[in-house]
């Protein structure tokens, strides 16, 4: 069991964020639930087994990502693995692409996961300990059509991981990229039916889950520094 031990997990209001915060919970760690909406993380604490947080926020702002660690801290005093799912794709044509959307797409797949580790940095060089697991895509290594800013976000992603994973081996942090295929949750379904993408050709939360989750916990630490794939069944 990790007692004592605080996760924040980022888009755990649904699909691999819950996944996540659920399996983290029955590891033992104090889980803090991070998404915009807190309906849906007060329906992901009643899934946690163990000691859950809620906490809403919306992450493309700099300074609730800062407010958030600060309260953190200021309620548990340690964070030991940051988690970050929280993740936003659109299906478009490359000339369909407006400022808009590449900055919503950086901000909330690239900048969030960035700025959060920077924010936690100082208490993991304390501790001298701290994992930090961020969600990429399989689009970041098999691009495909209408992914293309989605893609560029999620392999900046696993760059800066592996830059984590380097930079925190002197002070004992490991940091690790998950990169799934198409896996069955709420935003893979507002772009494809299930004519498109069939229930049977995708991966279940709970199976990207296991695997962030043992990244986590230790089972999988010498996969630190890799952005580890997962293609489609």
């Amino acid at each position: 069991m990790a007692e004592d031990k605080i996760a924040i997990v980022t888009g755990a209001g649904s699909g691999i964020g819950r996944a996540v915060a659920v399996q983290l919970g029955a590891a033992g760690y104090c889980v803090v639930l991070v998404s915009r909406r807190r309906d849906k993380l007060q329906e992901t604490a009643e899934m946690v087994d163990g000691e859950s947080f809620v906490y809403p926020a919306d992450l493309s702002n700099s300074k609730a990502i800062t407010m958030l660690v600060q309260d953190v801290l200021a309620s548990f005093g340690r964070i030991d693995a940051l988690v970050n799912v929280a993740g936003h794709a659109e299906l478009l044509s490359i000339d369909q692409i407006t400022a808009e959307h590449w900055q919503r797409t950086i901000d909330v797949n690239l900048s969030a996961a960035v700025l959060l580790t920077a924010a936690v940095w100082p208490t993991f060089k304390t501790q001298k300990s701290g994992v930090v697991a961020n969600v990429s895509s399989m689009a970041s290594i098999d691009p495909f059509p209408g992914f293309s800013i989605y893609a560029a976000a999620k392999i900046g992603l696993n760059m800066f991981t592996q830059c984590t994973a380097q930079e925190g081996e002197a002070i004992g942090v490991r940091a690790v990229s998950i990169a799934p295929g198409a896996v069955e949750t709420p935003m893979l379904r507002s772009m494809f039916d299930e004519d498109v993408i069939g229930k049977d050709k995708t991966l279940s939360p709970q199976e990207v889950a296991a695997v962030i989750c043992g990244c986590v916990t230790g089972e999988r630490a010498f996969e630190s520094g890799v952005t580890i794939p997962l293609p489609n069944l």
